[in-house]
């Protein structure tokens, strides 16, 4: 199972669920309504959401990403934006179990993997398997990163999230 496409490098570390989707967008009764609204509040030097967001489907960070608030509405908001997968040194818990119940992929890597894809530029595309438990980059200079995910964590993802995983197993 592969999940890639161009990655959006946010370079900072505890970015927040608040950053990811603003609390006063949470009463919205879809996740199609979030769209617009991601990142929208993240105060990043030359990042603008509105230009930099539209078909990237890979974010790549640093650490402690999702901290906060927790809740469902910040991965709903990376989906709804056609990006599955987060690369970081770190998540917060609770933000890193949301990614995996609705199948998407929030990989670590650690420190020396994470500044060898920053070092790579902007016009990165990553490839990852999960099978092989491999990020790589796809770009002149090839990067290589290797991950573990617990079994379970890579059901959910295989199931396509919780409810999926659920519906199959009870």
């Amino acid at each position: 199972m592969r999940f890639n496409g161009p990655v959006l490098f946010l370079d900072r570390s505890d970015i927040n669920t608040d950053e990811i989707i603003p609390a006063r967008y949470l009463t919205e009764i879809s996740k199609e309504a979030l769209r617009p609204h991601l990142l929208e509040d993240l105060s990043l030097e030359e990042f603008d959401p509105r230009a930099d967001i539209a078909g990237k489907r890979v974010i790549v960070t640093r650490s402690n990403f999702g901290c906060g608030s927790s809740r469902e509405h910040a991965p709903w908001a990376l989906e709804v934006n056609g990006i599955t997968v987060v690369v970081a040194r770190s998540f917060a818990r609770i933000f890193r179990q949301n990614m995996f119940n609705c199948g998407m992929l929030a990989i670590e890597l650690p420190k020396k993997d994470i500044d060898s894809l920053f070092a790579l530029g902007d016009k990165v595309t990553i490839a990852v398997d999960i099978d092989q438990e491999t990020v790589i980059t796809k770009v002149a200079t090839e990067v290589c990163c290797k991950f573990t995910l617990n079994s379970f964590d890579k059901a959910l993802v295989q199931a396509g999230g919780w409810l999926a995983y659920a519906d199959k197993k009870y």
